[in-house]
């Protein structure tokens, strides 16, 4: 598998990052270790973790569960294999007693316990999950209403921007990244940094896939002006591309049988769009997996999409995309697609 350079970081990851938020809820530390494995045999060496995982559902009882299995698997001796990125919550979850926002002592406390759980001395990517001020990410486009107070967001930033500077220097975290974050926030984040002297925000986690390409503009021109690559979560739309809940149908086992809205997903539209996508593979004869990873490594602006599965047969699919290219006639038949089906979610 290609290695890339990640932005600035100096740091270099596989083209796919393997995500982990199924860990303690749809796979045991058994079934992790084995992802690692497989994911390692075929050179992934980054992986994406959050405090607050494991997903599907999330509770307070297997709070940190994700980053525990990693840790154990870590403890023997293979931290020098991977790039590890995690997380920080953010506010209004109620995960953390009183859904603190990100604040210097929240954070500090944070990457103290995830390093205690990935029994490890320092986290090479350290994420903030949400922005404090609100996000428009998982569906909450169509009713977005942003914050107006400047001076307050613009201090809030700061004051994260230099703990996480003592951070650096302690050895912890190498680099800073942001999720669900917007284009604003994300230039703000910049330029606070580049004034003051202080941790520059390298990478973004937001959603991007074949049904969600809100990254597509102003993101997009953000991402290659500023080097700052987006790890793309949901690269499938949370199996939606796979196929396997066509025809409005929920497999016994599946993330869907737990959340069977799909975080907002499944809407008067999605189907018929999958259906879309579905044809254009079979058309060409390609996997739907695969060709809707493959099209991220066709996208203008710098990119690693994070995989995720519950099965090893599924992972392997995923995994194995990274030696597929899509011609000409299949990039041009999705952008079809895609005009007729803009924003099915």
């Amino acid at each position: 598998m290609k290695q890339i350079s990640l932005g600035r970081t100096g740091l270099s990851v596989s083209e796919l990052c393997l995500g982990t938020m199924t860990w303690g809820t749809q796979n045991t530390e058994s079934q992790a270790h084995d992802q690692i494995a497989m994911a390692l045999e075929h050179g992934v060496n980054f992986i994406d973790t959050a405090e607050m995982y494991p997903t599907n559902p999330t509770s307070v009882e297997t709070l940190g569960g994700t980053e525990a299995m990693l840790g154990s698997w870590l403890a023997k001796g293979g931290r020098d294999k991977l790039v590890v990125a995690t997380k920080i919550t953010g506010e209004g979850s109620a995960l953390i007693p009183g859904g603190e926002a990100i604040t210097p002592a929240r954070m500090r406390a944070a990457v103290e316990a995830s390093l205690v759980r990935l029994r490890t001395d320092y986290i090479d990517i350290y994420q903030l999950h949400w922005p404090n001020r609100g996000s428009y990410h998982f569906r909450k486009i169509w009713d977005f209403a942003p914050k107006g107070d400047r001076a307050a967001v613009e201090a809030d930033m700061l004051a994260v921007l230099e703990e996480g500077a003592k951070l650096v220097a302690e050895g912890k975290v190498r680099h800073f990244g942001l999720s669900n974050e917007s284009v604003w926030g994300a230039a703000q984040w910049l330029r606070l940094a580049e004034a003051n002297g202080l941790p520059r925000m390298m990478t973004v986690q937001n959603e991007y896939s074949l049904l969600c390409r809100q990254f597509d503009s102003d993101w997009a021109e953000l991402a290659v002006m500023e080097e700052m690559p987006l790890l793309g979560y949901s690269p499938l739309a949370t199996g939606l591309l796979s196929g396997k809940y066509a025809g409005d149908v929920i497999p016994g086992g599946s993330r869907r049988e737990r959340t069977p809205n799909l975080g907002g997903r499944i809407s008067p539209y999605v189907f018929e769009a999958v259906a879309g996508y579905l044809g254009i593979a079979a058309r060409h004869g390609l996997d739907p997996c695969q060709m809707a990873l493959a099209f991220y490594r066709s996208r203008p602006f710098p990119t690693v999409p994070i995989i995720g599965a519950t099965r090893l047969d599924q992972l392997l699919t995923n995994l194995t995309s990274a030696g597929v290219n899509l011609s000409p006639e299949v990039l041009a038949e999705i952008d079809a697609a895609h005009r007729c089906w803009p924003a099915p979610y």
